[in-house]
């Protein structure tokens, strides 16, 4: 049986999955990646938009980037 810890990945990794497969698609809509960029944030400030300011979703955007940074910074052999 998976603890708490476990199914929260399980459940982030199915979720990450789906947001790769969107950015394909998006990719066969539209070459260009500003588009792309800008589409995936607008989705991000609609997710929150009900409960939180725009500040705040802001916030968490920029937090969730400063986590990645290091991991992707470490080069794709190590990821």
């Amino acid at each position: 049986m998976a603890t708490p810890s476990e199914k929260n990945f399980e459940d982030y990794k199915r979720a990450e999955t789906k947001a790769l497969q969107i950015v394909k698609e998006m990719q066969a809509t539209s070459a260009k990646k500003t588009d792309i960029e800008l589409a995936l944030l607008v989705a991000l400030f609609e997710l929150h938009k009900r409960e939180l300011a725009p500040a705040h979703i802001a916030k968490i955007v920029q937090g969730h980037l400063n986590e990645l940074v290091p991991f992707y910074s470490r080069g794709p052999e190590a990821n």
